[in-house]
């Protein structure tokens, strides 16, 4: 308040009068006081109870809408993007004592052998982007995808780092990237949440829901999970013996109170509340279509590798097409899979097989459907694995935060690019470092955001997903 702000300035306790105060705190405890009888005598301006209404940006940007595939457990950046010759000639050597200076592992001894890379790689497109040959149907679409191989994080461990990933923070309680650009853009969608989360990997993800929670922020901005196969949400459909009249009725009446109350105190969480009432209303009618594949031509189910009815990555992705079409502004898929200590060769086998396909056909989907221009594809995880093996049999790698690659497509991102270098051994970004700030400043730029004016005020300061970090990777942009 200004009162406190002018106590700060160092203000003489004898100048502080009763005149002072009124002058000086009408904003604070005065509009608060007022803010109340006004309410009370139903003069308040009416409170808006569609917080998820469109809104604009700071400026135009290129990407309306995100989807989000969020590989966790952490691919292996040198088996996938980053082929590294020169740790194949060294392979079953000690590395560099000059690499290790400072270096902290999760689980092995740094001073581990090196590993060489397991697939062989090769160029794609007219871009010449190097791929795995564990990624066939990637590099079908070389040229539309932008390769990121020196992005870092600062966590080693998968709970903090994925949540450091997805909030900017390795601590519990802050806004996701999905949440804050709900609170940015708001919705397109009124039937269908604004924010979609799937799991579909072998376990739910290390960090659990703050991966894609809203945080501080009004819970309206959260992620709300959805099934592939039965009902989309728990309990969409009525219990036996609730017709739609009664349902009606009910939601009426709860509805009135909550207005009620909304109107006298003003929590923007009792608006959110009528708001998801309402949403799971209409969910009742649109998720159903939504989640019916099967009227997807069979050339478009054959694309993703989809499969009615199951609960798969391929299914997911393009469920993924499907909302972002109905206007749902931010799609992520977790797909905890990645996390290879060991049976490093059999996993990323099965883990590619599971994903390529659909992560590609996602892309060529969106491209035939005028799609991918504005509307931006993130593929990755939370940090990279080690040079350095793990595991019996030379078969697996530890967790490794100095460097790791993820892709992106549409959106304003530019088609064809490699971006950045690791050293010799896949070890440390070396060239045009990329750190997590920095990447999630580049997608709310690409959404029309400056990074450091999208900001909330809590517990006496503004917070921001960058938090004082974050510059735009220029480079990335079309």
């Amino acid at each position: 308040m200004n009162c406190q702000a002018h106590l700060y300035r160092g203000q003489d306790r004898a100048e502080i009068t009763r005149r002072w105060f009124f002058e000086q705190c009408g904003l604070g405890l005065g509009a608060i006081a007022l803010g109340s009888l006004f309410r009370q005598q139903g003069m308040a301006a009416p409170l808006a109870l569609n917080p998820l209404a469109a809104k604009k940006p700071h400026f135009e940007g290129k990407a309306k809408r995100v989807i989000y595939l969020f590989q966790a457990g952490a691919p292996s950046h040198l088996e996938l993007f980053d082929h590294k010759p020169q740790l194949t000639k060294f392979n079953n050597t000690l590395p560099p004592e000059e690499l290790l200076k400072g270096y902290r592992a999760a689980f092995i001894n740094p001073s581990s052998k090196l590993l060489g890379p397991k697939f062989k790689f090769a160029k794609h497109g007219q871009s010449g982007i190097e791929l795995s040959e564990l990624l066939p149907r990637l590099a079908e679409v070389a040229d539309d995808i932008a390769v990121v191989k020196s992005l870092h994080t600062d966590a080693f461990n998968h709970a903090p780092a994925q949540i450091f990933m997805n909030t900017g923070s390795q601590q519990f309680g802050r806004p996701s990237l999905g949440a804050w650009t709900t609170y940015g853009l708001g919705s397109e969608s009124t039937d269908l949440p604004a924010y979609v989360v799937f799991s579909t990997g072998s376990k739910g993800t290390s960090g659990g829901s703050s991966n894609w929670g809203a945080g501080f922020l009004p819970t309206v901005h959260g992620g709300t999970m959805f099934r592939t196969g039965g009902d989309p949400v728990l309990y969409l459909s009525n219990p036996k013996g609730v017709d739609d009249e009664m349902q009606r009725d009910s939601l009426e009446t709860i509805k009135r109170l909550n207005q009620k109350r909304l109107d006298i105190v003003g929590d923007p969480e009792i608006g959110a509340r009528i708001s998801a009432f309402e949403m799971a209303y209409r969910m009742q009618s649109s998720a159903p279509e939504l989640m019916d594949i099967s009227k997807e031509s069979k050339e478009t189910l054959d694309l993703y590798g989809a499969e009615p009815g199951k609960p798969t990555y391929a299914n997911a992705s393009l469920l993924a097409r499907r909302l972002i079409e109905r206007g749902v502004r931010f799609v992520q898929i977790f797909h905890e899979a990645w996390d290879q200590h060991g049976n490093l060769v059999a996993d990323l086998k099965k883990n590619c097989k599971n994903t390529d396909q659909a992560s590609a056909a996602l892309v060529k989907d969106l491209k035939q459907r005028g799609l991918l221009k504005d509307t931006l594809v993130v593929w990755g995880g939370e940090f990279g694995r080690t040079p350095m093996v793990q595991g019996g049999g030379d078969d697996g790698r530890d967790h490794h935060p100095n460097c790791f690659s993820v892709w992106l497509a549409g959106g304003g991102v530019k088609p064809g690019l490699m971006l950045g270098e690791s050293d010799d051994f896949g070890f440390n970004a070396a060239k045009d470092k990329v750190h997590v700030h920095d990447l999630n400043a580049t997608i709310l730029h690409l959404l029309g955001f400056d990074h450091t004016k999208l900001t909330y005020r809590f517990q006496g300061r503004d917070f921001r997903l960058t938090d004082v970090h974050g510059e735009v990777v220029e480079k990335l942009l079309a």
